[in-house]
C-alpha cells in the first residue's frame, strides 16, 4: 500500500513539473507578429486631434485603439504593436494609432513595453487577418488589471469599423517614436 501511495505522489510530482515547464516555456514564446526585446517607444498623446485615414491606392489602412478602462493601477502599460515580426507603433491609455498595410495576410501582436507587477513582463497578445486593398480595419487592445482579484492581461481583438471609429473619436490620438 505504502509504495502505490508513494508511486502516486510521484507521478503527480511528475505531472505537476511537466505542466509548470510548459507554462514556463509558453510564457516566453514570440509570436510572429511581435518584434524584438530591445525596442521601446516614447509615446505621445493629443486629445485634441482625431484624424483618420483613407487607404491609398492599392493599400488598406489599419487602426489600433488601447483601451484601459479596465486597468485598475497607475502608471497606465505603454503597450507596443507589432506588424509582421516589427514593432510599428506604440499606444498610451486611452488611445490609437493607425498606419497602412499592403494587401495580404498580416501577423499582429500587442506586448506591454514595460509596467512594473507580478507577471507584467509576460503580457501579450497576438492574432493575425487578411487585408484587401481599399478597406479599413480596427483592433483594440484591451489592457485589464482588475486589483481586487489580480487579475492581468492584455487582449488583442478585432473591431467592427462603426465601433472602431467610435472609439477612436472618444480616445486620444497617439504619436511614437523608437528610443
Amino acid at each position: 500500500m505504502k509504495a502505490t501511495v508513494a508511486s502516486l505522489f510521484f507521478s503527480s510530482f511528475l505531472l505537476a513539473s511537466t505542466a509548470f515547464a510548459q507554462n514556463a516555456s509558453t510564457s516566453t514564446a514570440v509570436a510572429s507578429g511581435c518584434g524584438t526585446v530591445d525596442i521601446k517607444f516614447d509615446v505621445k498623446t493629443e486629445k485634441s486631434q482625431h484624424p483618420a485615414a483613407q487607404p491609398e491606392p492599392g493599400k488598406a489602412v489599419i487602426y489600433f485603439v488601447e483601451d484601459d478602462t479596465q486597468f485598475q493601477s497607475r502608471p497606465l502599460p505603454i503597450t507596443r504593436i507589432g506588424l509582421d515580426g516589427t514593432w510599428v507603433g506604440a499606444n498610451h491609455g486611452n488611445s490609437y494609432f493607425y498606419l497602412t498595410v499592403k494587401p495580404g495576410e498580416h501577423h499582429l501582436c500587442a506586448n506591454w513595453q514595460s509596467f512594473v507587477g507580478f507577471g507584467a513582463h509576460h503580457q501579450s497578445a497576438a492574432g493575425h487577418f487578411t487585408a484587401e486593398a481599399g478597406q479599413s480595419y480596427y483592433f483594440t487592445v484591451k489592457n485589464t488589471w482588475l486589483r481586487e482579484v489580480m487579475i492581468m492581461k492584455i487582449a488583442l481583438e478585432p473591431l467592427d469599423s462603426d465601433e472602431g471609429q467610435l472609439l477612436a473619436s472618444r480616445f486620444a490620438f497617439s504619436s511614437s517614436h523608437a528610443k
